[in-house]
């Protein structure tokens, strides 16, 4: 069977879709889709990747009204939420340890969740 090799986007609808970007960048290290063929997109690393449906009741994305949670790999969690408390960003810090890693949890400018991984080294 032919499998896809990995995520080649995410899109979703934005009230203000060019700040959002930016908010992205600015804070995540996300480049904005390049506006011409010339411009590089952004690379994500090589590393695992999970696509899982919650049951639409799910408490797990936090407002019932978000169909949808982007999970992030990040390096060093607390080097990354530190950077995001200077930018004056809440983020929660989920202070168990997992067999599978380390995460926290915040909110894009939109209201969106966001969740950040320090996957354990394999």
């Amino acid at each position: 069977m032919e499998k896809v090799l990995g995520i080649g986007g995410l899109f979703f609808r934005a009230r203000d879709p060019s700040g959002l970007a930016e908010w992205y960048r600015e804070n995540l290290g996300i480049t904005p889709t390049p506006t011409n063929y010339e411009e590089p997109t952004w690379e994500q690393e090589a590393g695992p990747t999970v696509l899982n449906p919650f049951a639409e009741d799910t408490d797990y994305f936090g407002d019932r009204n978000r169909m949808w949670m982007v999970n992030f790999r990040v390096r060093d969690l607390d080097a990354m939420v530190a950077q995001l408390h200077a930018a004056g960003i809440s983020v929660e810090v989920d202070q168990q340890q997992y067999p599978n890693g380390r995460f926290a949890r915040l909110h894009d400018p939109e209201g969106n969740p966001v969740e950040l991984w320090q996957p354990n080294a394999l």
